[in-house]
């Protein structure tokens, strides 16, 4: 499988970053963002995102596990 990247800046995407974009933004989304442009989408500083990674993993958010 090809290594998934982001669709705004072509950086490669992390689990988590993928996870979090079909989190916010669509659950079947197939591209999603790196956390800088995801920050940058939602106007949203990275350490809240990564805050936010947390408390979804804790949650048991099964998009994080995939």
């Amino acid at each position: 499988m090809a290594e998934r990247r982001c669709r705004e800046c072509g950086a490669p995407l992390t689990r988590d970053a993928f996870a979090l974009s079909r989190k916010m933004i669509n659950r079947a989304l197939q591209e999603g963002y790196c956390l800088p442009c995801l920050a940058r989408h939602f106007q949203l500083p990275e350490d809240l995102l990564l805050q936010k990674i947390e408390e979804f993993k804790k949650m048991g958010c099964t998009l994080f596990f995939e």
